[in-house]
């Protein structure tokens, strides 16, 4: 099972001057932990989350995102995305096709889709029990 096959393909997506109020006020309506944050050219620059929120102080979401990327293609298996998942404690994925945002992989895609009965093999110690 890969990314393609678990990933949600309606993302919803933030900009670097969002404010913080408007950021959360997002997040609740859309019942999502966090976002990819798009520059104008559509461009992933960063991912931020209830966490961010919660943790830094800043304005806006440009102030508070994270600017590393962690991404996976498509074909990526859902055994490596558990994997980057545990390893770099990040809750979503977002996965790329040529350069452009078509779905983000969350926990919550892989528990829904062990729920659903489907296969996946994952070998990967859980640490936030």
């Amino acid at each position: 099972m890969n990314a393609k096959d678990i990933m949600t393909r309606d993302i919803v997506t933030v900009s670097p001057t969002m404010t913080v109020k408007s950021l959360a006020m997002t997040l609740i309506k859309n019942q999502i932990s966090g976002a990819p944050v798009t520059g104008k050219d559509g461009k992933i620059i960063g991912v931020v989350s209830e966490a961010d929120i919660v943790a830094k102080k800043g304005k806006d979401v440009r102030g508070i995102m994270s600017e590393k990327v962690i991404s996976v293609g498509e074909e990526t298996t859902v055994e490596e995305i558990a994997q980057l998942m545990t390893t770099h404690a990040i809750k979503r994925l977002p996965v790329m096709s040529a350069g452009k945002l078509v779905g983000i992989v969350s926990r919550a895609d892989i528990v829904s889709a062990i729920a659903q009965g489907k296969h996946i093999a994952i070998h990967t110690p859980i640490y936030d029990l």
